[in-house]
């Protein structure tokens, strides 16, 4: 996990929410993707919220160990 300061414009990325994600708003989570990180917000503060910055490598250790 990061805490340095952003250097990536998070206005310019591309989030998307998970398939599995109901239309009526509710509890999800946003990602978007660069080339050397993963970003995590949640949906319903988009706008203003805190984002959550993995690199790639503790991004696929995660998804690993919540698919196992």
């Amino acid at each position: 996990m990061s805490t340095d300061q952003q250097t990536t414009q998070t206005a310019d990325l591309a989030w998307f929410k998970s398939s599995y994600s109901g239309t009526n708003g509710g509890d999800c989570v946003e990602v978007a993707t660069t080339p050397n990180a993963i970003y995590v917000r949640d949906s319903k503060t988009a706008g203003n919220g805190p984002i959550l910055r993995v690199d790639r490598a503790q991004w696929a250790a995660f998804v690993a160990h919540t698919a196992s």
